[in-house]
């Protein structure tokens, strides 16, 4: 769609559930939907909105270079002076962090909000037409602005970090266990917002040869019992510069972990301890191989970043050329300090 000169939102389109219809060969549900399409179903009332359709894809299929371009599209929606927020419609299984990316990057007051749904287009009670409401809503809201990204769902208001899918198929999707939401936003248009935090400087945009190489490599390892170092030293042997340790409680693994951590940091590889628990922080206080040990060795507890963000967000700074103690300072000013 063309350019809107008033105050509008603009839409970034990028497939996801909100877009999919079953396909009538394979009976398979795909990305098919436009932006445009995606818009119309959310009927009346959902104001000035500028289409872009940047892709068309699942959002199990991005990739770290994806997600730039998605955070490079909200850069350039937001070049216009008329353009009052943006909403980005993104598939829900990686949507915590293309969010998360964004909200490292964003340096705008103009809010930023994701959406999508868990019902496709072509179902019979589809649930995208309403949350694509309540984002263009809350895109529109002065109140989200000096917030970062948000994603609204299901009438929830979350912020970005320890935001997680936590639902495969209900309608609510997201959850922020340890935070919980910052606000609402009702079918009327009314939207109810706690005061705004503050937050963290931005990062660099990454520019990893133009946004067409590879990126850093970043792998998580999944800690477990009996588990030994051989998916660990895997990983390094194909070449990662950072792994996210899923580890065990309040973020435990063992001494045959313990040690390929301490000869991989060793070596440059930076080292982020996050946890299998749904919420709480991580933390080190077990020894004998658990995160006492492992901070120890220089590994860095993700405090309540789960592994998908801890991931994102180790990826952004390995990509930004950052050494190791500088993306150290960063992981820890950007997870908080763990409650106690």
């Amino acid at each position: 769609m063309g350019s809107i000169t008033s105050d509008h939102v603009v839409l970034l389109a990028t497939g996801g559930t909100i877009a999919s219809r079953a396909d009538s060969v394979t009976g398979s549900t795909l990305a098919a939907d436009s932006g445009a399409s995606v818009l119309e179903s959310a009927g009346a009332g959902a104001g000035a909105v500028e289409v872009v359709d940047l892709m068309q894809k699942g959002s199990y299929l991005l990739t770290f270079q994806d997600m730039l371009a998605i955070c490079a599209a909200i850069e350039r929606a937001l070049a216009a002076p008329s353009t009052r927020g943006v909403v980005v419609t993104h598939g829900t299984d990686t949507m915590e962090e293309t969010a998360y990316l964004a909200d490292l990057l964003h340096d705008d007051p103009r809010p930023v909000v994701f959406t999508g749904a868990q019902r496709a287009a072509d179902h019979d009670d589809p649930d995208g037409p309403t949350n694509l409401r309540a984002a263009i809503t809350v895109a529109m809201s002065p109140e989200a602005r000096d917030r970062g990204a948000l994603i609204v769902f299901d009438g929830d208001i979350l912020s970005i970090p320890g935001t997680r899918k936590s639902e495969t198929s209900t309608v609510k999707a997201f959850s922020n266990p340890d935070l919980g939401s910052v606000g609402t936003v009702t079918e009327d248009g009314s939207v109810r917002l706690s005061p705004a935090p503050r937050r963290s400087a931005p990062l660099d945009f990454p520019h990893t040869e133009s946004n067409t190489g590879e990126p850093a490599r970043v792998d998580i390892v999944a800690a477990y019992p009996g588990a030994d170092a051989t998916l660990f030293r895997a990983a390094l042997a194909a070449g990662a510069r950072g792994i996210v340790l899923e580890a065990t409680g309040l973020g435990n693994a063992n001494a045959a972990l313990c040690e390929a951590v301490r000869s991989a940091v060793l070596d440059g590889v930076v080292v982020v301890t996050s946890t299998r628990v749904h919420a709480g922080p991580v933390r080190g206080v077990y020894g004998a191989g658990g995160g006492k040990t492992l901070e120890g060795v220089g590994a860095i507890p993700s405090g309540l970043l789960r592994p998908s963000q801890a991931r994102m967000l180790l990826q952004t700074l390995l990509s930004l050329e950052l050494t190791p103690q500088v993306i150290a300072q960063h992981v820890r000013q950007r997870t908080g300090p763990a409650p106690v």
